[in-house]
């Protein structure tokens, strides 16, 4: 019987793994296969991706929020002609409330481009408008309504689809949808729940399968976009001959490491890398040659690099090694394994080899991140300089590397 069970549970996986695969590329044929699991859950995505994904998410909250700061009071014009004076008042009074706290989040949000406070605005906007929502629902539900003010009055039950359908314009990952919609659901039945003598159960039943329905078509939607922004940013922070970071991201990602590492306190290495005499291979061999040895060397320390380490190209033959969390000690032993497995071949078999200058921030005592790279600069032309092929580190060290591989 378990081994029955265990198959079963492997083909379902397995269709699970397939079907997930066929959805993500209907999202876009542009997203590779590792990056369909960042559709899923925000977990793994890339430090810049999140918080351009951050900040377009707060720009997006507080356009809304304006939106509904105006919006919001205007219709207790309509309220007053149609609904008794005490109704009236009571809801305007919530309307003022809700105009007063979108209007907050329009004022006191800004994008930084984190996460966490992206989610925060993102948690306010939607829930404004689900309490008043509930508490109007509430109010409502204590007067006997006809003709005019009966259809105003029933006006209000379609503000959660308003609100479902607005999780259309945010790219979120499937995750992220159901947390925010969830709670909107849960407001459905309990608004309903308030009416439960009279509630028109068919009508009801079929309102909420519609919010459902709704649910999934703004998820998709939001879905579409993070597959579409993944693929721009992906474009936007890669070399194209290589893959590693572009400069720009790389200056991006040091500058956010600096400012975390300072923060808290904590190590941060970087490693300046120069292959050692490139131009005779461009020079020899042609260009081609000279793009495939990079793209040799790059893939080469891309399958040793640790969880959270970043590699970009910095320019021409020359890249850098961001490595957050790392003593000076920790990232010299990670260099001299990186060398000792080798970099790739040259055109002619002989090995490639690299001079390397490290900096940390701690151990360097360096006050910004633009520091931190000249220091690692210099001490790459101090390794080129004590004959290449090692690393040069803090207080003039040369470290050789012994027998790199072929």
């Amino acid at each position: 019987m378990s081994e029955v069970a265990g198959t079963r549970a492997m083909v379902l996986r397995r269709c699970l793994r397939v079907a997930w695969q066929k959805l993500g590329s209907l999202l876009s044929g542009e997203l590779k296969h590792e990056e369909l699991q960042w559709l899923l859950s925000p977990h793994r995505h890339l430090t810049l991706l999140a918080r351009r994904r951050a900040t377009m998410i707060v720009n997006r909250v507080r356009l809304f929020a304006l939106m509904f700061a105006i919006l919001t009071p205007m219709w207790s014009v309509i309220d007053l002609i149609v609904f008794p004076f005490p109704l009236w008042f009571g809801l305007a009074t919530m309307r003022v409330v809700a105009s007063v706290a979108f209007a907050s989040l329009v004022v006191y949000y800004r994008p930084n481009g984190e996460l966490l406070d992206a989610y925060h605005s993102l948690a306010l906007l939607f829930a404004i408008p689900t309490l008043f929502y509930v508490a109007s629902y509430t109010l409502l539900s204590h007067y006997q309504l006809s003709g005019v003010s009966a259809a105003i009055g029933a006006g209000y039950a379609f503000l959660p689809f308003v609100l479902l359908a607005g999780l259309a314009v945010f790219p979120l990952t499937l995750l992220e949808n159901l947390v925010i919609a969830s709670p909107i659901l849960v407001a459905q039945g309990v608004a309903g729940s308030l009416r439960w003598a009279s509630l028109d159960w068919p009508s009801f039943a079929g309102a909420f399968w519609l919010l459902m329905l709704l649910t999934g078509v703004a998820a998709m939607a939001g879905l579409s976009q993070l597959a579409f922004m993944i693929a721009l940013v992906r474009q936007a922070i890669r070399d194209t001959l290589t893959g590693a970071f572009s400069r720009s991201s790389a200056e991006e990602v040091l500058e956010l490491q600096f400012t975390i590492a300072m923060r808290n306190q904590a190590e941060l290495a970087l490693a300046f890398i120069d292959l050692d005499h490139f131009k005779a291979i461009n020079d020899k061999f042609g260009h081609d040659a000279g793009d495939k040895a990079l793209q040799q060397m790059t893939a080469a320390i891309s399958e040793n690099l640790r969880q959270g380490d970043v590699l970009a190209r910095w320019g021409g033959e020359e890249f850098v090694l961001i490595m957050p969390h790392t003593s000076q000690a920790q990232a010299l032993t990670a260099l001299q394994r990186m060398q000792d497995l080798g970099l790739g071949p040259r055109p002619d078999g002989t090995p490639l080899t690299a001079s390397i200058g490290l900096a940390e921030r701690c151990a360097d005592q360096v006050p910004d991140w633009m520091s931190l790279v000249e220091l690692a600069d210099r001490r790459m032309y101090l390794a080129k300089s004590a004959g290449r092929n090692r690393v040069m580190h803090a207080q003039g060290e040369v470290c050789p590397v012994k027998n790199p591989a072929t």
